[in-house]
């Protein structure tokens, strides 16, 4: 196998010596007043390849909204993509520890939105998560469940709350670490992009 390739190798050298010699010999035969190729023309045997979307079951990010990304996931033809807002939270050090996703609920409930927020596994559970905006009305919420991904904590906001992530500049998120419960981490969820990003998504849930 190893011989194979380098043959081709070798014959893929070959051949480009053999053009790039043949060009140089049309250039010095060529009439000063021809015209030279234009410098992006392509050969008619050269395929530049088609973009190809995303599969289905497969997430892509249909539009960014400042620091907030709407992701889906693509559905069977003539299914609308599920979509929520999302955004991948970092401590202090700049490594990514959680994520955050937003998304609409259908009208006639209390909560007009839900989120899943996912953090590592080692986190203190009993010490549930507590979300607050621009450090007012903090509110706390229990884990859900865990998996090898992290601990997942299903959150519902309702109008009034949704209202305050619009106006507000920043949300936080804290937690407490495992093997250190007297300690606690807070991590910054910028809200901008978030009025746009949320009003897309509700775009995105009717069509």
């Amino acid at each position: 196998m190893r011989s194979i390739l380098k043959s081709v190798f070798l014959a893929a050298l070959l051949a480009h010596g053999s053009v790039v010699a043949a060009q140089e010999t049309t250039t010095e035969a060529a009439p000063a007043e021809d015209a030279a190729p234009a410098a992006d023309a392509t050969p008619n045997d050269l395929a530049l390849g088609e973009p190809l979307g995303p599969k289905v079951g497969e997430p892509y990010v249909r539009e960014e909204f400042g620091d907030w990304a709407l992701r889906c996931i693509k559905a069977d033809e003539g299914s609308r993509d599920p979509c929520n807002l999302y955004q991948l939270l970092s401590n202090n050090d700049g490594v990514a520890v959680a994520e955050f996703n937003m998304f609409r609920l259908p009208e006639g409930q209390r909560a007009v939105a839900g989120a899943t927020i996912v953090v590592p596994l080692e986190t203190l559970l009993t010490q549930q998560l507590t979300i607050s905006v621009d450090g007012a009305n903090p509110r706390r919420y229990p884990f859900t469940f865990c998996n090898r991904a992290g601990c997942v904590a299903r959150l519902g906001f309702t109008q009034e709350e949704v209202d305050e992530f619009k106006r507000g500049a920043n949300a936080s998120v804290r937690l407490v670490p495992a093997a250190a419960p007297t300690e606690e981490v807070v991590l910054t969820v910028s809200l901008t992009g978030f009025t746009a990003g949320f009003d897309s998504s509700d775009q995105a849930t009717q069509e």
